[in-house]
């Protein structure tokens, strides 16, 4: 105890000294306040325009400021002192893949049909596949070709008259454009409202009425299936409004190919106040001009999350050189009071000792992605999070995929199944449980158990260190192999449906997140809502039964 309360007056002594020497310091430097008034700002070529009207707008109401901006070329090398404006597909010399980056605002491509169309109703229900798009951009198509059983009815396509519009159409498409080419959006959403049998393409932006943030009047998009499995499901209902669609694309619901970004792009997260206050100010009022320059703002939801992740930055110093520095008394002040939370944080400890109350083990853990997931050549993969594989003597072996134990974290424990139990697929062959809370995981194939893994059963963290390996869980011996292996994925096909799986991983979050504050959190509130490993770990026993009934149940 005595060393305890000697290195809280030595800790004090400290603060004091640093805040007399800070003190001191700032004296020294009054006036020199060039960083925090001083921005650099690189812009894309097609983005300087709108940098222009955003860094004019901004200066006029913090005159005192000065911010200088400059295009990108070929020479522009990555400095730390910059900021950088760019989209999806500018690379900056120098750029590790590990810089800071925020979405600012959108770059969408959208397909339109007359509301009026006699095929809506199908085609809303159906939805478009990526390899229909060759069709709708040909010139001698019509409907039946996209429809079956529809009326041979002559399919008009127009394109609105934009570089950026043809190229991302192109690629996604992966044919020639062959649509008609009209000159303005005006002429192109006058033209479908005319012909209950055209449809055309242009940004999202061209398509929404400024006064009610809403589509233009007899105007739908058509909707895309992105998952390309004939219908739409449930996650991929986006185009109803132009709020969805823009938080779908934030999400990855919309193909990648029709929706480019524009990021802020930083060595590392900023820490001149200055482009704190730019950035934050361009996420919130700035976002008016992103229409106007032809681009679509962000979701209310996008705005939020990039002024929360603004507001944590933690920068020293004032943002238009008028506000002094912090005087020896508040140093002085936040130094006691830091002590004072010492303490308390000391003596809160001791007392969880004597009640024998652990603390809580938090730690901060990396980024969860596709690539962040192993999926070995040579297994089957089931769209339940089950792999299985057969080996010489007959017999499969199943075990739970690497995605799932990504999101629960390290297990606790595992409710197995008797060897001799009969099991069919899409049955309850599993239970996982950490610290509680648990999750049911169903069979892959059908079968009789001839072996399970006991020694999981007292190190249930073998699912989590090696999935495929020493994490198996059962050997089946297999009642219909032939058919039911055709169900499954290989590991390509796999590794491209992971893509849909984050969408829908973070739809779910997205949504939970409007009603849990402790889930919003564990969204990196930066380039498109990126997730933590280990996301569901911490989370109440609720959230894990709302991802049982609404992801893992939906799939089987």
């Amino acid at each position: 105890m005595k060393t305890i309360i000697s290195s809280i007056f030595t800790l004090s002594f400290l603060i004091f000294s640093m805040a007399v020497l800070g003190n001191v310091e700032n004296d020294n430097k009054t006036g020199d306040q060039t960083d925090a008034t001083t921005l650099q700002i690189v812009s894309s070529p097609e983005l300087f325009d709108l940098t222009s009207t955003w860094v004019s707008n901004f200066e006029t109401q913090h005159p005192a400021l000065n911010i200088r901006i400059s295009q990108l070329t070929d020479e522009s090398s990555f400095s730390t002192e910059t900021l950088y404006l760019v989209s999806l597909d500018d690379q900056v010399s120098g750029q590790e893949d590990s810089a800071w980056k925020m979405v600012v605002g959108h770059d969408v491509v959208v397909s339109i049909i007359n509301t009026n169309n006699p095929l809506f109703e199908t085609i809303v229900k159906k939805g478009v596949k990526a390899e229909d798009f060759a069709l709708l951009l040909s010139e001698n198509s019509n409907w039946s070709m996209l429809v079956e059983g529809a009326p041979a009815n002559p399919m008009k396509a127009y394109i609105v008259n934009d570089q950026q519009v043809n190229v991302k159409l192109a690629s996604y498409a992966q044919a020639e454009i062959q649509a008609t080419q009209v000159g303005s959006s005006a002429e192109l959403i006058s033209a479908v409202q005319q012909d209950i049998n055209a449809i055309g393409f242009c940004k999202l932006i061209d398509i929404i009425n400024p006064e009610t943030n809403a589509f233009a009047e007899q105007i739908s998009l058509l909707p895309i299936d992105k998952n390309r499995n004939g219908r739409m499901d449930q996650f991929e209902a986006i185009y109803s409004s132009p709020e969805a669609l823009t938080r779908g694309v934030w999400i990855g619901k919309y193909p990648k190919e029709l929706s480019g970004d524009i990021y802020a792009l930083a060595v590392s997260e900023p820490t001149n106040q200055l482009a704190v206050d730019f950035l934050s100010w361009v996420a919130n009022d700035g976002q008016e001009q992103l229409a106007i320059a032809g681009f679509s703002q962000l979701s209310s939801r996008e705005k939020s999350a990039n002024i929360a992740a603004l507001a944590k930055s933690t920068t020293p110093g004032p943002s238009d050189g008028n506000q002094p520095f912090l005087s020896f008394g508040w140093i002085l002040a936040i130094g006691i009071a830091f002590v004072l939370l010492l303490v308390g944080f000391f003596m809160r400890s001791k007392r969880k000792d004597k009640l024998g109350i652990d603390s809580e083990d938090i730690e901060m853990t990396p980024a969860m992605n596709e690539n962040s997931i192993e999926a070995p050549a040579g297994l089957y993969y089931d769209k339940t999070h089950t792999w299985a594989f057969m080996e010489r003597d007959g017999l499969v072996k199943i075990g739970v995929d690497d995605f799932i134990q990504h999101l629960t974290g390290s297990l606790t424990q595992l409710k197995m199944k008797d060897s001799g139990e009969k099991v069919r697929k899409g049955e309850k062959i599993l239970t996982i449980v950490r610290d509680g809370k648990q999750l049911e995981i169903y069979a892959p194939v059908s079968g009789i158990i001839k072996k399970r893994n006991q020694s999981l059963l007292s190190s249930p963290q073998q699912v989590n260190s090696s999935p495929y390996a020493d994490g198996w869980v059962y050997q089946i011996e297999p009642l219909n192999w032939a058919r039911e292996a055709r169900l499954l994925f290989m590991a390509d096909t796999y590794k491209e449906w992971l893509e849909d799986e984050f969408t829908r991983l973070r739809d779910f979050l997205a949504t939970s997140a409007n009603s849990n504050s402790v889930v919003f959190d564990h969204i990196v509130l930066q380039d498109g809502g990126e997730l933590t490993d280990n996301v569901l770990a911490d989370f109440g026993p609720e959230v894990w039964e709302d991802f049982q009934t609404h992801f893992i149940d939906t799939s089987k």
